[in-house]
């Protein structure tokens, strides 16, 4: 799992919200929420700054950090 995807899931659990109901508080889909908790790797980056907003945060451009942590 990706860390925005731990981030988002971890979140929205600590918060108390199931994801039919952060999907409904944030104004995006059931389908989305699920499968950005899942990972799934073509997401629209509007929508999940749409999600990170819940919490204070968004995606900004940055380095790609390699599991080999090698640059």
């Amino acid at each position: 799992m990706n860390r925005i995807a731990e981030y988002i899931k971890s979140n929205r659990r600590a918060a108390g919200l199931s994801q039919q109901e952060f999907a409904m508080r944030s104004g995006l889909g059931l389908r989305f929420v699920r499968e950005l908790e899942q990972g799934k790797e073509t997401v629209r980056m509007d929508k999940v700054n749409i999600a990170l907003a819940m919490f204070g945060m968004e995606a900004v451009p940055g380095r790609i950090e390699r599991k080999d942590n090698k640059q």
